[in-house]
């Protein structure tokens, strides 16, 4: 648990700290999160590659990166879920649900993005 006194640097150390352990979890933990990311270190370059300026480059990166992005936050939900539902339980499968939903969002966002700036 975070210490609440850090203040300054030493709460910026901290929470660099709980995100890496937060990564290392995700990584470890939950198969579809070594997906995406093997998925981003593949596509990351020709995102960079075939960007024709920045703003392209950025838009084709930053797709990339909110997939990996909601699969953290889809794993914390269930996590959560998990901890505090050992029964079936309409808003459990309700909460899994939604963030499974923002995960394939974010999927067809950067889909999105990449057809219509590589098309574009």
């Amino acid at each position: 648990m975070a210490d609440q006194r850090a203040t300054g640097i030493r709460r910026l150390v901290n929470a660099w700290y709980y995100s890496i352990a937060g990564f290392k979890a995700c990584f470890k933990h939950e198969e579809a999160f070594r997906q995406e990311v093997l998925a981003l270190l593949l596509l990351l370059p020709f995102g960079l590659w075939l960007g024709r300026n920045g703003l392209e480059r950025a838009l084709l990166v930053g797709s990339l990166l909110l997939v990996p992005l909601a699969e953290i936050l889809n794993s914390a939900i269930e996590a959560v879920v998990d901890r505090f539902g050992g029964q079936q339980h309409e808003l459990s499968g309700r909460a899994k649900d939604m963030g499974s939903a923002a995960v394939f969002l974010s999927i067809t966002i950067a889909f999105t993005v990449w057809l219509l700036v590589l098309l574009g």
